[in-house]
């Protein structure tokens, strides 16, 4: 279960972020040493670029520091992007791997490894050897995306 704390940032950092289109994937507090680590992981349509990492670091440190959340613990904050490695466990997040190769463990024990095509909230189409194959979310077990390496061209 999640820290209180780690439910307590994500709560103050939501209304910051939300208007925008992002969303907070995950806070994650973690001690380092005198300091906490607070990490803020924010995803969007479209991903997240260096310069909204910066504004939104700006915008959640001040909200911090206003807030009592973190009490007078000191703390360093780090705004980033989920990652490739995140498995896939929302719509949203199959909605924004669209056309990504993924591998995905179904709940029967096999293992599906396609093309996102299309998915809505309760369905994902995934391209396996050129055949569709329409499946319920409800049946994954896990799904991630599949790192991709570009092909050299000679």
């Amino acid at each position: 279960m999640a820290d209180v704390r780690e439910t307590q940032v994500a709560e103050l950092v939501a209304p910051i972020v939300s208007p925008k289109g992002v969303d907070v994937e995950y806070v994650t507090l973690r001690p380092a040493g005198r300091r906490t680590v607070v990490v803020i992981a924010l995803d969007a349509d479209g991903g997240i670029t260096l310069d909204d990492v910066a504004e939104y670091s700006r915008d959640i440190s001040e909200a911090l520091d206003e807030a009592d959340v973190m009490g007078d613990a000191p703390y360093t904050l780090e705004v980033t992007s989920p990652g490739v490695h995140r498995p896939l466990t929302l719509p949203r997040h199959w909605r924004r791997a669209a056309t990504r190769l993924v591998r995905v463990q179904m709940a029967d024990g096999t293992t599906v490894e396609g093309r996102i095509q299309d998915s809505d909230d309760t369905h994902v189409d995934i391209e396996v050897s050129g055949a569709t194959r329409h499946i319920a979310m409800a049946d994954i077990d896990k799904a991630v995306v599949q790192v991709e390496f570009p092909k050299e061209t000679g």
